[in-house]
């Protein structure tokens, strides 16, 4: 499988403290991989660095063949509202927007009419089960409700790659998994490769392969499995 995106050699500190340590990364088309690992291990630096969130030290992220530590800032935020999606643990709405404005504000800041950016949004939120609450706060939302939201923001510009960083972790187990299996579906549906950061085990066998990391170093013993094998 040729790589959509590909980490070489990534390594990443703050301050003193190696968070990355030269990780090897790759995911192809419409692949869905779990990255995997105990607390404090590298696993969300690295998403952040594959997203483009952060830069790393050393190495290089790849996305269809182009080093994008050689774009800049504002070239890498155009990527995240195009084909880039990502979702947070805890969703992160702007809480003075309603549902359907945080969900089409993607698209307002591609530069979307606010017309054909609500109707998106409506429709989104509408797959997600969560139509009736456009018109809501946030703070007015269950924590399920939320999440749902927020899954919708991130793939309301169906992204090439959704970049999910333990996004079922503020969830119970039924509603975390009721959400995952709405993503892989419209992932699968779409053709979007998925980056899944979780350290736990039940969510990363939704993943077509599994990678852990240990002390910012990928465990070669999981490197490439096939879950399932």
């Amino acid at each position: 499988m040729t790589a959509l995106l590909q980490g070489i050699g990534l390594q990443r500190s703050y301050g003193p403290t190696p968070a990355l340590r030269g990780i090897d990364f790759e995911i192809g088309a419409g692949e869905i991989v779990a990255v995997t690992g105990p607390s404090g291990c590298g696993k969300s630096t690295l998403l952040h660095c594959l997203a483009g969130i952060l830069r790393v030290d050393a190495g290089e992220v790849r996305y269809r063949d182009q080093d994008l530590g050689l774009w800049s800032e504002a070239n890498r935020s155009k990527l995240r509202r195009t084909e880039f999606g990502v979702l947070f643990q805890f969703g992160q709405l702007v809480p003075e927007l309603t549902a359907a404005e945080n969900v089409a504000l993607p698209l307002l800041l591609a530069g979307s009419g606010r017309r054909e950016a609500r109707k998106a949004a409506t429709l989104w939120l509408g797959r997600f089960g969560v139509g009736d609450l456009a018109d809501q706060l946030p703070g007015k939302m269950s924590g399920g409700q939320q999440q749902r939201c927020a899954v919708a923001r991130a793939l309301v510009t169906e992204p090439k790659v959704l970049f999910a960083d333990e996004p079922t972790g503020a969830l119970d187990a039924l509603t975390g998994e009721q959400v995952l299996t709405e993503i892989v579906h419209i992932a699968r549906e779409q053709g979007a490769s998925v980056v899944l950061v979780t350290h736990d085990a039940q969510i990363a066998a939704y993943a077509d392969r599994e990678i852990t990391l240990r002390d910012g170093v990928v465990d070669r013993s999981g490197l490439g499995l096939e879950i399932g094998s």
